[in-house]
């Protein structure tokens, strides 16, 4: 059984028909990609699983329950985090609070343990705990953002767009993580506009245009499929 089945979503905004019976499913332990043109429907997607956006029919299971009409935050409950694009993070609130909001929904007497563990993973995140989030570079909020996502102690990570204004030092940083915390067990949905690396760490991929899913299957395929290679890989 797949741990996330996204069955025929149709979402609008106003007369816009913006995703169109889009399905595609996560199988655990997988990173599954799903890469597109900007305007494509790839944030429109997450946010519809992640009960931030209402679909207009279809349905979103989550280890076979629907959670199609739930809430973001009972969504977060049930082992879903999600990393938004542009990262989010509170700006006037040092590295450790913005780390400590993403537990919300974890008992107090396990805060401590996944923050060192967080730490763990981003050393420079321990470095800032005191500093404001808004004085971080992109780079650095990048790596809060994920963290604070952790925080929750997800069984799926939703990233969208973790590369976007980054220097080539830190996508290459960020994208050794997203294998790290997959390699560590947790299943990973990966929204990317850099088609070229999110194929490269991705065990599946699906490829939206204008809404729709139009092509699907093993990334190293997808990676030397002539019509990928043209429309998103500059090759």
């Amino acid at each position: 059984m797949a741990m996330l089945e996204v069955q025929n979503i149709n979402v609008y905004y106003g007369l816009i028909h913006a995703l169109r019976d889009v399905s595609f499913e996560v199988n655990e332990g997988e990173v599954v990609a799903l890469i597109g043109a900007n305007g494509a429907g790839k944030t429109t997607t997450l946010h519809t699983v992640t009960g931030l956006l209402p679909a207009k029919s279809g349905t979103v299971l989550f280890e076979g329950k629907d959670i199609t009409k739930k809430p973001g935050h009972a969504i977060v409950r049930l082992g879903m985090s999600h990393v938004p694009e542009g990262r989010r993070v509170f700006a006037g609130l040092t590295v450790r609070e913005n780390l400590r909001m993403g537990a919300y929904t974890r008992p107090k007497s396990e805060i401590e343990a996944s923050m060192a563990s967080v730490y763990e993973r981003f050393p420079r995140l321990e470095e800032r705990k005191n500093q404001p989030a808004g004085t971080l570079s992109g780079g650095e909020q990048q790596m809060l953002a994920m963290g604070r996502a952790l925080m929750a102690k997800p069984r799926i990570l939703l990233l969208d767009e973790p590369s976007m204004g980054l220097s080539p030092l830190f996508v290459g940083e960020v994208f050794k993580i997203i294998q790290e915390v997959s390699a560590a067990g947790t299943t990973v949905l990966l929204v990317e506009q850099n088609a070229k690396k999110a194929l490269s760490i991705s065990d599946r991929a699906y490829v939206l245009e204008t809404g729709k899913i139009v092509k699907s299957g093993k990334a190293s395929d997808l990676l030397r499929d002539d019509a990928i290679k043209k429309a998103y890989l500059g090759e």
